[in-house]
């Protein structure tokens, strides 16, 4: 049976506070961090869905900003993935949101913060060296692929 190939769209958030960047481990994979969000549902805005995503898994309110990045990529499943990383403006919200009450965090293996000294893998990978070089908001949309 040949494999069926699908679409995937995903909106993350780019959440920073004093430097440093939230990120979060799956259960599925802890190799690496990634950054919060998820799957869009059918007929969803995609800023809708970063919000959405962003309270189930930190239960708090994200205050969306610019457009930052966009990611488009093929894993060996044969599902294409497009990501949407918005910046999230209320990062000090999110200073201890591993301890109040999230619907979806069965969902999270880890909430961590890395600074750009960390050595943490976080994908994708340009993603993570424009942190550790400073340059994560721009004001330009950056394309990843």
């Amino acid at each position: 049976m040949p494999n069926i190939k699908k679409f995937v769209v995903r909106c993350r958030g780019i959440i920073l506070y004093n430097n440093k960047l939230l990120v979060v481990r799956h259960p599925s994979d802890v190799s690496y961090a990634a950054l919060p969000g998820g799957h869009l549902e059918w007929g969803e805005d995609i800023k809708d869905c970063l919000r959405r995503e962003i309270i189930e898994e930190l239960g708090v309110e994200p205050k969306i900003g610019r457009l930052l990045y966009v990611n488009s990529f093929v894993n060996q499943e044969d599902v294409h993935s497009v990501e949407f990383f918005f910046e999230v403006t209320n990062g000090i919200d999110y200073e201890e949101c591993e301890k109040r009450a999230r619907t979806h965090a069965h969902e999270l293996a880890e909430i961590s913060w890395a600074s750009p000294a960390d050595n943490v893998q976080i994908r994708p990978e340009q993603l993570a060296r424009d942190f550790k070089e400073g340059s994560i908001l721009s004001t330009a949309v950056r394309y990843i692929s």
